[in-house]
């Protein structure tokens, strides 16, 4: 694949994978707006596992309590990271058994310009709602099961291209009561087991395909998303610290308008 393709495909991946905006929505589009040949779902997950590295250097101090904490809970103990753990787990379960069960309609009927405009709006439509309404009374730290296992299962909902993965699991974690800050930083840690579990996959099928050209394009693309990704975190962590995901609405609903206007026309 061209550099330039790749580097515009990894931008577009570091910049909008942890905004509310619907990343796997954004890499379908390119090719249908630049006329390039789809990329495939091998580059997609790519420039998702550079994200990984991303969220994992940004909250590298949570990363660490919940590794601690996975250790301390093989062995029964049930302290602050060990409960963070077990949590980010139970919510990632729905998306695994959604994806498992869903795969062939995914990649197939879904990885649609009509589904991506109207899942963009609609579910623009419900952030706004939640950050509107939801109260701010919980901190991360007040998280519990049930409500974990919630926001896991809006997690299995991103599935549909445009809904964003970031934005439905900020949503539902709104919509329980919980700080923007806060519902930001679950939403970006539920994202590390979740994409480990994608580029598994890819590296997999990169194996299985004996094709050095993809991995090659896969470790470029995973490389600048990389670091697209990284300066994305912090400003939106720095943006949610005293305001609104007002403009991410207002974001999603002009372009989801403005792919039905191309669309339809």
């Amino acid at each position: 694949m061209p550099l330039l393709h790749l580097f515009l495909l990894a931008v577009v991946q570091g910049i909008t994978e942890f905004l509310p905006i619907s990343s796997s929505g954004h890499l379908i589009l390119v090719p249908h707006l630049t006329g390039w040949d789809d990329q495939g779902l091998t580059i997609d997950a790519a420039v998702h596992v550079g994200t990984l590295g991303a969220v994992a250097i940004y909250f590298w101090r949570d990363v660490l309590r919940m590794t601690i904490g996975a250790g301390e809970l093989a062995t029964g103990r049930m302290t602050d990271g060990a409960r963070l753990a077990l949590y980010i787990v139970l919510a990632t379960i729905p998306v695994v058994i959604a994806g498992l069960l869903f795969k062939d309609v995914i990649e197939t009927r879904l990885r649609s310009v009509e589904v991506i405009a109207w899942a963009t709006i609609l579910f623009g439509v419900a952030l706004w709602l939640a950050d509107r309404f939801g109260d701010r009374v919980r901190r991360l730290e007040s998280m519990n099961l049930p409500h974990a296992l919630i926001v896991g299962i809006a997690q299995a909902i991103a599935l549909i291209p445009g809904t964003s993965r970031s934005g439905i699991t900020m949503t539902a974690a709104r919509m329980l009561g919980y700080e923007r800050t806060d519902a930001a930083r679950f939403s970006m840690l539920m994202s590390i087991p979740t994409i480990i579990a994608a580029g598994a996959l890819v590296g997999r099928d990169i194996l299985a395909a004996g094709d050095v050209t993809l991995g090659a394009d896969a470790i470029i693309a995973a490389g600048l998303s990389f670091v697209t990704a990284l300066a994305a975190i912090a400003l939106l962590m720095r943006w949610l610290s005293f305001a609104t995901f007002t403009p991410f609405v207002i974001y999603r609903l002009l372009m989801g308008a403005g792919l039905l206007a191309w669309l339809y026309t």
